[in-house]
Parts: C-alpha cells; sequence; structure tokens
C-alpha cells in the first residue's frame, strides 16, 4: 500500500477536491457529515443484530428508491444554521409587527362572529395538525441517507414549530378578547371529533408511520403538506381576507413563505432522484403517489366544504393547485 505523500497536503477536504476552487460555507459544514451512512450493513458501528441497527439498515439503506450518492445532492438555497436564523429572525420581526400592529388596533375586538367561528374550528385547532407535520419532518431528520437531505428536513421541522407556536399564540390573545368563544378550551375536540379534520388525521397519521423514508418524504412533501399549504395556508387565508380577518390572512401568507422555500428543496431532491438515481424511481413515486394522493384529495375535501357556502370551489381550486405542484416535478395532468 502506498504511504500518504505529507509533501502535498492536501488543500481542502477530500470529499471537496474534485471541486477544483475554495468551498463554500455551504460546502463546508453540510456535506458528507453522517458517519452512520459508511456501513451499509452496521449503522452506528453497532452489530447486525441490534433493534437500532436493523431499523435502519430496512427503513433507510434498503429503501426502494435509490441512489448511487445522495451526498451529491445540494439544497438550491443552500441554507445553513446561520443563514437560516438570519433569515428567520427577519421573518420573526415582520410577524412580531403584525402581531402588534394588529393588537394596537383592537383587531380582534372587531372580529365578527362568523370569523370567531371559522377561527375556533379551523385555525386555532391547527396547531395540530402543523405539529404532525413537525413530528414528521423529525423523523426525517434521524432518517435522511445524507447530510444535505437532513438539513432540509431539521429547517423544515423548525418551520413548524415556529408556527405552532405562533397559532397558540394567536390562540391564547384570542381567548383574552373573547373569553367565552371556545378558544383554548375546545381545540382538542374539534381535531378529534370534527368531521372537517377527520382527514387530516388519517392522512398525517398514517404518514407517521410510512416507516421508509423516501415513502415518508413522498407522503409529506408531495402530497400532505401541498394538502394542508393549500386547503389552510391559501384557501383559509383567502376566506379570512374576504371576511376582514385580515391579520390570520397575512400570518398564513407569511407561513406559506416557509413552504415555498421547503417546496423549492422538495423539486430539487426529486428532480436529483430522477435524473441520477435509479430507473426505477420514477415507476416507485408514480405507485406512491397513486396510493397517497387520494388521501390527500379527501383531506382537502373533508376540510374545505366545512368552511362554508363557498367550500366546494375552495376545495376544487386547493386540490388543483396541489396538483399543479405534482405536475411540475412530472407527475400527473
Amino acid at each position: 500500500m502506498a504511504s500518504e505523500d505529507l509533501s502535498k497536503p492536501l488543500k481542502t477536504w477530500s470529499h471537496l477536491v474534485r471541486n477544483k476552487r475554495r468551498p463554500t460555507e455551504y460546502e463546508i459544514v453540510s456535506t458528507n457529515m453522517l458517519w452512520s451512512t459508511g456501513d451499509q450493513k452496521a449503522p452506528w458501528a453497532m452489530g447486525p443484530g441490534t433493534p437500532m441497527t436493523q431499523w435502519y439498515v430496512k427503513y433507510r439503506n434498503q429503501s426502494p428508491l435509490k441512489h448511487a450518492d445522495w451526498d451529491g445532492f445540494r439544497d438550491p438555497d443552500q441554507l445553513v444554521y446561520r443563514t437560516y436564523n438570519m433569515i428567520q429572525d427577519g421573518q420573526e420581526s415582520f410577524v412580531d409587527a403584525l402581531l402588534e400592529d394588529h393588537s394596537r388596533n383592537q383587531h380582534d375586538l372587531g372580529l365578527s362572529p362568523a370569523s370567531l367561528e371559522l377561527l375556533a374550528h379551523f385555525y386555532t385547532p391547527a396547531r395540530y395538525v402543523i405539529h404532525t407535520v413537525q413530528m414528521a419532518s423529525a423523523y426525517l431528520v434521524t432518517m435522511a441517507p445524507a447530510s444535505t437531505i437532513e438539513n432540509c428536513f431539521i429547517f423544515q421541522s423548525a418551520d413548524q414549530l415556529r408556527w405552532v407556536s405562533r397559532i397558540a399564540y394567536r390562540t391564547a390573545e384570542l381567548k383574552m378578547t373573547h373569553p367565552h368563544a371556545g378558544f383554548d378550551r375546545d381545540e382538542r375536540g374539534h381535531w378529534e371529533n370534527d368531521a372537517a379534520w377527520q382527514g387530516f388525521r388519517e392522512l398525517m397519521e398514517k404518514t407517521l408511520v410510512a416507516w421508509d423514508w423516501a415513502e415518508q418524504f413522498v407522503a409529506l412533501n408531495l402530497v400532505a403538506k401541498p394538502a394542508i399549504d393549500e386547503a389552510l395556508l391559501r384557501q383559509f387565508a383567502n376566506l379570512c381576507r374576504r371576511q376582514g380577518d385580515t391579520l390570520t390572512a397575512l400570518l398564513l401568507d407569511a407561513q406559506m413563505t416557509d413552504s415555498a422555500r421547503s417546496r423549492r428543496w422538495t423539486t430539487a431532491l426529486i428532480e436529483y432522484a430522477l435524473k441520477s438515481g435509479d430507473p426505477g424511481n420514477r415507476a416507485l413515486i408514480e405507485r406512491w403517489l397513486a396510493e397517497w394522493v387520494p388521501l390527500g384529495d379527501a383531506a382537502i375535501e373533508a376540510f374545505c366544504p366545512a368552511l362554508g357556502p363557498e367550500g366546494a370551489s375552495l376545495s376544487a381550486a386547493a386540490k388543483a393547485e396541489a396538483a399543479k405542484f405534482r405536475a411540475g416535478l412530472g407527475f400527473g395532468q
């Protein structure tokens, strides 16, 4: 075996040498960071009979979605912890300003009974469905086959936790102004029992137990998140705006900014899997979508019609936009 030539030390990390340029901050802190992927038969340097090893071998290493080099994936936004926090600090400042301005103008006192009922049934209980998205994203953090993919799920999980907190904050505000409207009291009952939420409950409960990392990614980012985004963040926001509830509409618009970033890296990861991955990846994703899209559509169809007379048109618009996102990836019409 040839000895290492110490007279010619590397000028950068070995896995970045082929770039023949100074590595970026993103490349330095984000690429090839998972040591558990080195031995495909013994993740985490544990014996083959260890339950944790068997889990990772089955649901990550032996996933039917194949690529020879998952570490070659790159986040199109090239976010790192530092830049993510800079961006979200600005986003938080914007949301803080919205809340302060509307509170100063006594926005909640001017809400109509119809708006209060909508908020009590469809906005404040939404922290439950957003939390399920956070839970699924956190699971995928642990199961991603490359650090650049893992980081995207980390930031997606953080986004969802941020909005769970904001919805909880709004719940407390609304309770203070309207103590008899059921805020901070009835949300769990609505989530568990109202027909409008049962489609999303079924969708997310099944997503959370789709243990294979790639199938859960497809179920979450290609079906569940688009369904939630289009029904709640877009169509419900539009309804609130038409009813004069500008604060809720603007908060949901701000939340959609995070979802837009999620869709960018989701698109990039699907393209990476299709263009340079296993030839069978497209057929596999199409099969998964055939199983999951009906659940996403059913969730929209349960949620939107419950919003009122406009429900049928809101449902059709939400399903169309979710389908449009998948069509942009080359799936469906």
